[in-house]
């Protein structure tokens, strides 16, 4: 697993540099009547690529057939692959975090985001980050994780280094001086890295740790602990390029808010039940609409920690 560990907070660099692959989708590239003739979709690496084009499936399935327009998937290899994905048109549709959201809008992307995910219609759109180390670790707080290894996920992650990097500097630990910092590049994979040793504490948001690795069997219960909580954060946004025609924006944005939902989806004879409907990181309902002020206390954490990635 060693060989997906970045030591350098130079992500941006990385994503600029992937974000020539993004351009060697012809068949995504805007043609002169304006909209795209293929719709890409691409989401930040929480989970390996494999797994979230499996979840991401039943998405891309509906958008075709309500737009008729064909739905490509695309791996990023980290955050900033899908920020300047879509900065250069390459990617129409965003699976972002909240901080790599804020990133790409306030840094001139042109973005917009229409829907986040819940686990029931009323619920409260967001989750947390939790810091975890292997069980029966002797650090027992963020104080303690002074002069540790640290796994964080992405420097444009919200649960996996923005929120801990406030949370750290609350408790008086400088998180690029005080430990030695890993970016494990996905949620998974610094949860697995903490549990394998790799790490002395790490990172990562509430439902990869309580949920779904051990669903998938990847960690049993009782393998970390969780020594640290974040207020709750704003959901992940799914936003939609704002280069695309009026027209479209508004079909994709209807899509995501009155269709990509369970009861929606039986009704439209896309799952035989709502047990069946695969959405991506195991939501339980569906989409809800959200717009930009949503994200405004992400940009109040930016203000707080001054992390280099804020500055897009």
């Amino acid at each position: 697993m060693g060989s997906f560990m970045r030591r350098s907070f130079a992500a941006a660099a990385v994503g600029a540099a992937a974000v020539l692959a993004l351009s060697a989708c012809g068949s995504s590239a805007a043609d002169s009547a304006g909209d795209p003739e293929t719709l890409v979709l691409a989401s930040i690496p929480s989970e390996d690529s494999e797994s979230l084009q499996q979840q991401y499936k039943l998405v891309g399935d509906v958008i075709e057939k309500e737009t008729g327009i064909p739905v490509e998937f695309q791996n990023a290899t980290d955050y900033a692959a899908v920020i300047e994905g879509q900065r250069a048109g390459k990617v129409q549709i965003a699976g972002y975090g909240p901080f790599s959201y804020v990133t790409a809008k306030d840094a001139g992307v042109a973005t917009t985001p229409i829907a986040v995910p819940v686990d029931a219609a009323d619920a409260e759109p967001g989750y947390k980050s939790y810091a975890i180390t292997k069980a029966g670790s002797n650090i027992k707080s963020l104080a303690d994780f002074r002069g540790k290894t640290v796994c964080f996920v992405d420097p444009s992650s919200t649960s996996g280094y923005l929120y801990p990097s406030a949370g750290l500097l609350e408790a008086g630990i400088d998180p690029q001086k005080d430990v030695t910092p890993v970016f494990a590049g996905g949620h998974d994979a610094s949860v697995l890295a903490v549990v394998s040793g790799q790490c002395d504490a790490g990172f990562a948001y509430d439902t990869i740790v309580d949920k779904v690795l051990v669903e998938k069997g990847q960690i049993k219960p009782g393998d970390v602990d969780v020594l640290w909580k974040s207020e709750t954060i704003a959901a992940s946004p799914i936003a939609i390029s704002t280069d695309l025609s009026p027209e479209l924006q508004g079909k994709l944005t209807d899509i995501f808010r009155t269709k990509l939902n369970r009861p929606a989806l039986v009704a439209a004879g896309y799952c035989t039940d709502e047990s069946g409907c695969a959405l991506p990181e195991g939501v339980e309902y569906g989409y809800v609409a959200v717009d930009d002020a949503f994200y405004d206390g992400v940009r109040k954490v930016c203000d707080i920690t001054k992390a280099a990635a804020c500055q897009g």
